[in-house]
């Protein structure tokens, strides 16, 4: 079968999806470990709401299935945590990101995928939100971290570093902000070796559902055959890897018991006028017998495991309250 996605850019109103009349790369997926890249062929055409109501795709319509529905308990992912801390503390090393899966075993349950991707570009109307299918994978998912956007026009490049997760009636530690700190720090770092002028805002709140994180935007020049590169450099950021970065990705893999995947990879979209890229963090694999919703968090000397529990819990809500079942 062809691979099929639907997805909404940010603050938009229209549902694209891609057709069958050409072999143009509309969006493309790319691994947090870089190895795998998921082509979406085709030329993007406008969908409706009924279109996708019309002829809903299931999750008992899948072909394929989790084998192992068990997830990472509490207990145990406390206690790795707790491990985590100590290496930190250990190697001195600013952050690393840990993250788990939670499983939602679907048994009798059947989940209205295209419902459920119009429940998500309805909760967060500033992520870039999307349902594909290909003929050994679904994936949902809706995040509104920007990793790099382009301007074909005026060659502009603006980015973002966001990190730190609250619900939105906490208030700031300094955990969170020396977070944010170091990621900011990195895209700078970055997009200095590109321009000598890079515009940097005030840093601020940035809602995402029940959750908030910080934010700090960045804007350059940058001459189009550089953007590759560029993007390449960026990723992974501290927000999803940790700081050094080869370090932290070595010990990730270490840490995880399970490959990423898409999860904490990015998208790219290309439309008439500009390029986008996106850190994919809110999502699911979606399987006909279970649901897989990826979750994390960076972890430094201050975190406290349990605390970090209850954050990957919070996050898994931005998806799990949004799924519709049939």
């Amino acid at each position: 079968m062809r691979n099929q996605i639907y997805f909404r850019l940010p603050f938009s109103k229209t549902i694209f999806s891609n057709d069958v009349s050409s072999e143009n790369h509309v969006v493309q997926f790319t691994s947090f470990d870089g190895l795998e890249k998921l082509d979406f062929k085709g030329n993007l055409q406008n969908s409706s709401v009924n279109e996708l109501l019309i002829n809903p795709l299931f999750s008992k319509d899948l072909n394929f299935k989790l084998n192992k529905c068990e997830e990472e308990s509490e207990e145990n992912y406390t206690k790795k945590l707790d491990e985590v801390i100590s290496f930190i503390q250990k190697n001195k090393i600013p952050k690393l990101v840990i993250s788990r899966r939670k499983i939602l075993d679907l048994k009798d349950k059947n989940i209205n995928l295209s419902q459920s991707f119009l429940n998500l570009i309805k909760a967060y109307d500033n992520a870039f939100t999307y349902l594909f299918r290909t003929e050994n994978a679904c994936w949902l998912g809706a995040f509104s971290e920007v990793l790099g956007k382009f301007n074909k026009e005026n060659a502009t490049f603006e980015t973002m570093s966001l990190a730190g997760t609250l619900a939105l009636n906490k208030t700031w530690t300094s955990k969170e902000l020396d977070e944010q700190k170091t990621v900011s720090n990195y895209v700078k770092s970055v997009l200095s070796k590109y321009s000598d002028e890079v515009e940097i805002s005030e840093t601020k709140d940035h809602i995402s559902g029940n959750i908030k994180h910080l934010r700090t935007d960045f804007k350059l020049k940058l001459e189009r055959k550089n953007l590759e590169n560029l993007i390449s450099e960026l990723h992974p950021t501290p927000a999803v890897c940790g700081i050094p970065k080869e370090f932290c990705k070595t010990a990730i893999s270490n840490f995880e018991e399970n490959p990423r995947e898409f999860y904490a990879g990015y998208s790219k979209v290309e439309t008439t006028d500009e390029i986008y890229y996106f850190v994919n963090l809110r999502c699911s694999k979606i399987h006909k017998n279970a649901a897989e919703v990826f979750v994390g968090g960076g972890i430094t000397a201050q975190s406290k495991a349990l605390n970090e529990w209850a954050e990957t819990e919070l996050k898994a809500e931005a998806i799990l309250k949004n799924l519709e079942f049939f």
